[in-house]
């Protein structure tokens, strides 16, 4: 714009010089017209100098602002930087606290034959807490409160940055045996744990104290991905190692994966657990009189092997829409009590379907022995569900559990099971 100024304002000092040296002998009209190109050249010459003056106006304007802008948003980072770099008071302690979840579980069901006890139930109230200590380590704490008591069923910390990839857990936990055993009891496929795990370990399944090593084996390719547990914990479970169990028991998982397409894929497992442990009963030697009881000390030697399997369908593009999933569990219990006592057996098999985005159905049945070496036979129930997946947030299941106990009595159950948490950890399976 400059250039084309200076141009315009050279052409018409040309043609205002011109004219009067050319003025004589030319004729009027010939001025006029000459007269009238020069005004119209100096109107044009104001209107592009006027829009020049308005654009370096603007530029100048618009530089500033800019710069000011800039200016004011490098205070407002350095004003953050510094606060981030030394927090004060409430918001230093607000970074060390731990983040906390709860999960509800409130169920309601109906019995046949009666009487009907099991109108309305909070089975549990479960708080989450979870915190990274340092770049090394973290821990996992959870607290259940039901039925008037407060549990503490895991509470262990874990390291796992170590070579070779490693894992190290210490403290009390859900063991790794199978796949439903790690499993909380809100995030089961079911409402409860299969029968084998009620009978074999407790109505809770098997959580001890001690510390857990886990190694992912440094090879993979076709013959799948491999993975290895090694945990050492205080025997206390009462139904293994007896009411008196304090020696350390041992376990050991081999498990395997396998990719057999984009949308199936399989895993197995293999475990074993070991282990002694010490109970006591009453006994009426000959030698005391009548109603002369005598406490004696029984040898309690466990051996349990387990194996699980589970295969999945479920396409990449459709995972929320469609999934089927089997999985199942086989166990083999060898309790001795001095030196005597029978091998009982027990497993599961259960499948889970999806319907949609929000609905899924599901079906298992259980089988399994007594553990009680003195009772026979066999008890076995099938339970179909129908899960309503409102959002990660909240899940309502109705079930229906058909049983047949040790003494050939069979029961009905229908109960409703809602189930909502709240924090950042939603359903977490373990």
């Amino acid at each position: 714009m400059p250039g084309i100024t200076r141009g315009a304002a050279l052409t018409a000092l040309a043609l205002c010089t011109a004219v009067p040296a050319a003025a004589q002998g030319v004729p009027d009209s010939v001025l006029q017209r000459q007269r009238r190109t020069i005004d119209s050249l100096a109107a044009s010459l104001r209107i592009l100098q006027s829009r020049v003056d308005s654009l370096s106006r603007s530029r100048i304007d618009s530089g500033t602002d800019a710069l000011a802008a800039l200016r004011a948003a490098a205070r407002d980072a350095a004003r953050d930087s510094t606060a981030a770099a030394a927090p004060s008071g409430g918001r230093s302690q607000n970074l060390l606290n731990p983040e906390i979840s709860v999960t509800s579980d409130v169920r309601s069901a109906l019995v046949r034959p009666g009487p009907q006890t099991e109108t309305f139930e909070p089975r549990e109230f479960e708080f989450s807490f979870q915190s990274a200590l340092d770049p090394f380590s973290a821990t996992k704490i959870f607290v259940g409160i039901g039925g008037g008591e407060v549990d503490v069923e895991e509470a262990y910390v874990y390291w796992v940055g170590l070579p070779g990839h490693l894992r190290l857990d210490v403290g009390k936990f859900r063991q790794t045996i199978g796949e439903l055993n790690r499993w909380h009891g809100h995030a089961l496929p079911e409402g409860e744990y299969p029968l084998v795990l009620q009978r074999f370990f407790g109505e809770e399944g098997l959580a001890q104290t001690g510390v857990s090593l886990y190694w992912p084996l440094p090879f993979s390719g076709r013959l799948g991905t491999f993975e290895l547990t090694a945990q050492v914990t205080k025997g206390v479970n009462g139904v293994l190692f007896g009411r008196y169990g304090d020696r350390p028991g041992f376990l050991a998982q081999l498990s395997a994966f396998w990719q057999l397409s984009r949308s199936t894929y399989a895993q197995l497992s293999v475990t074993g657990i070991a282990g002694d442990g010490r109970d006591s009963t009453h006994v009426w030697p000959p030698s005391l009189p009548p109603g002369g009881w005598e406490m004696t000390e029984q040898r309690i030697e466990t051996r349990l092997g387990a194996v699980a399997g589970r295969f999945t369908w479920r396409p990449p593009a459709e995972a929320r829409r469609r999934e089927v999933t089997i999985r199942g569990e086989v166990y083999a219990l060898r309790r001795r009590v001095d030196g005597v006592g029978p091998t009982r057996l027990g497993a599961y098999v259960g499948a889970t379907a999806k319907l949609g985005q929000r609905w899924i159905a599901g079906v298992r049945g259980d089988w399994v022995e007594p553990v009680d070496p003195t009772l026979g036979g066999r008890e076995w129930a099938v339970t179909p569900t129908l899960t309503f997946w409102q959002s990660e947030f909240v899940y309502l299941r109705a079930q229906w559990t058909h049983h047949r106990d040790l003494f050939a009595l069979t029961s009905d159950r229908f109960g409703i099971q809602a189930v909502w948490a709240m924090g950042p950890h939603k359903h977490e399976l373990f």
